[in-house]
């Protein structure tokens, strides 16, 4: 612009909005799905269709209150929507981390309060569906391991309650642990999920900050702290396993073969945990493929892990895929068989928009356009490339010639692949996921707990948002949480 020029009041005001037209027309779509999908949800409860969700798209009942947790959940959105964003790009990386537990463990107790000591916390986790119905009937670990799949079915004498059967082993087995250690009964067993369910704000940072991204995980972490899908961390065990996973790919992430192993071990018992966890693959995959060195020794140390757990499930009597037959058979016994497919199908992601906040649709909508231009500026010349004098693909052509070519193209391939990084790759990775499990149908309703472990992940994309707008999306994220917890009883 030449010294002198003005600009026009029309001009900057249509230049400043397009920067983020494109966000707040992700945010429309956000909002119509999500009303469409309560609007739909409440006419096909009132028609008697078999939703089994007063409060569709979430498993949860409307009723607005306001508890003494209010306050502090109050409290806690101001400071780090305010102080507590710049402060996060600035402080001491130890500090941080400890600062951000403190406050998302925070966090998730004063939104669980908002329901009240009792029914926030202590009778979450004691119900007939739940695990800790199933505590005392555990005398012999061995023998529960050993003869856990006979159980599975329903309709027999010894069934297992909804969410034991549902599961692998591994989730009873943790809350028995608990109960031997003498940390029995539901305020141990909801505390547990909160303290484990709150790491993911250690565990997601140093992962990134592992794999190079040191500026996301500084950006990323204020979004974790006032994640909205804290509501159904705090309290149920579904906060606990995103802890559990969060906490192994961190450990995969860091460099070293012995965190490599014990990253291993704990993916592995996650799958003993969740038998959905094995869409957690494509999350390790990305890790690994991601970090700086030793990725094939990361590789080895990781698998061995995983394996060792499978092994000690496998001789103690437990057979995973025996396990996942009989659950799918169970889970077409109770609800899930009137819980129509074609409306759950797309309104198991407004559910997953109220756990992951308004933010996910337009941080997902950068990532994609910053994978385009990464993968536009990396440098291509070795997919085309040929030896020159040689056909790489013609029937003459030599074999080691076509092999070299071919080699140099895969690598070529790999390394524009890497130059998309972790705040583009764990969140394709985790849409993935999503994806994958929507789809099955093996996910209808109550996706806003299940999903947890995947939906931190998503969160990762925050970083790909323009600094200035972080305080306007946090808020809009806590306010998802308080509108939540303070209309609606969330049922875990």
């Amino acid at each position: 612009m030449r010294p002198g020029a003005t600009v026009s009041r029309s001009s900057v005001h249509h230049r400043v909005p397009n920067r983020h037209r494109g966000d707040l027309l992700v945010l429309g779509v956000e909002a119509t799905l999500l009303v469409t999908a309560v609007v739909v949800g409440a006419m096909l409860n009132r028609a008697g269709v078999g939703l089994h969700a007063d409060a569709a798209p979430l498993y949860a009942t409307w009723r607005p209150h306001l508890g003494w947790g209010t306050p502090a959940a109050l409290a806690i959105a101001v400071a780090v929507v305010g102080p507590g964003t710049q402060w996060a790009r600035t402080a001491r990386w130890g500090t941080l981390l400890s600062v951000g537990y403190l406050a998302a463990v925070g966090w998730t107790l004063a939104l669980a309060l908002v329901d009240g000591w009792s029914e926030g916390l202590t009778r979450r986790l004691t119900p007939q569906a739940e695990y800790l119905h199933e505590v005392p009937r555990v005398t012999d670990i061995g023998r529960m391991l050993a003869g856990f799949a006979d159980r599975i079915l329903d309709f027999q004498p010894d069934s297992w309650s909804t969410h034991t059967a549902g599961h692998p082993p591994g989730a009873l087995l943790v809350f028995v642990v608990l109960d031997r250690v003498g940390l029995g009964g539901g305020t141990a067993a909801a505390l547990a999920c909160v303290l484990v369910g709150a790491s993911v704000v250690v565990s997601v940072p140093i992962a990134l900050r592992a794999l190079g991204a040191g500026g996301a995980a500084r950006a990323s972490l204020p979004f974790l702290v006032l994640l909205p899908g804290a509501v159904w961390v705090g309290a149920s065990a579904d906060g606990l396993f995103t802890g559990v996973v969060a906490a192994g790919l961190a450990l995969l992430a860091v460099r070293g073969t012995a965190t490599a192993l014990a990253g291993g071990v704990l993916l592995g018992f996650a799958l003993y945990l969740s038998y959905g966890f094995v869409l957690v693959a494509p999350l390790a995959l990305v890790v690994l493929a991601l970090r700086p060195r030793g990725r094939g020794a990361a590789l080895l140390a990781g698998a061995t892990g995983v394996a060792t757990v499978a092994v000690a499930f496998t001789v103690s009597g437990f057979y995973w895929w025996q396990g996942y037959d009989r659950v799918v058979e169970r889970y077409y016994q109770g609800w899930a068989a009137d819980r129509p497919y074609a409306y759950w199908v797309w309104a198991n992601l407004a559910a997953l928009l109220l756990s992951a906040g308004p933010v996910v649709g337009p941080a997902l909508r950068r990532t994609l356009h910053s994978a385009r231009g990464a993968w536009r500026a990396a440098s291509p010349p070795e997919l085309t490339a040929s030896t020159p004098g040689t056909s790489s693909s013609g029937p003459g052509g030599d074999p080691l010639t076509r092999v070299a070519v071919r080699n140099r193209r895969l690598g070529a391939l790999a390394r524009r692949v890497e130059t998309l990084g972790p705040t583009v790759l764990l969140p394709a990775a985790a849409v993935l996921a999503v994806l994958a499990a929507d789809l099955s149908g093996m996910s209808k309703a109550e996706v806003e707990r299940i999903w947890l472990p995947f939906t931190v992940w998503l969160l990762v994309a925050t970083a790909q948002l323009p600094a200035a707008t972080h305080r306007w999306w946090l808020a809009g994220q806590a306010l998802t949480a308080l509108a939540v917890n303070h209309l609606l009883f969330t049922v875990s």
